[in-house]
């Protein structure tokens, strides 16, 4: 192989190779972070919904258990109220 090729090679070919792959791997980190960052994102806003579900639902529980414990005669007009509410 001639010098000139040889010389061309090292001083030309292989900084744009590396150059082209660097950035490959740059765009490849920033494709990843914004991944990671949708993800973050999509688990907090489900946490949210999680929290605010289990929240009605405890409200639900209380009500329940408190009608199962009353022995008033109160019972049936307190039930009759809750048919009327909306569930959420």
């Amino acid at each position: 192989m001639p010098d000139w090729i040889l010389f061309f090679v090292i001083v030309v070919g292989i900084p744009v190779v590396f150059g082209v792959v660097g950035d490959l791997a740059k765009r490849w980190m920033k494709l990843k972070e914004k991944q990671l960052d949708l993800a973050i994102e999509h688990s907090g806003q489900q946490a949210a919904q999680s929290a605010a579900r289990i929240e009605r639902l405890e409200q639900r529980v209380q009500v329940l258990e408190r009608i199962a414990t009353d022995r008033s005669g109160m019972l049936a007009e307190q039930i009759e109220q809750l048919r009327d509410k909306p569930l959420n």
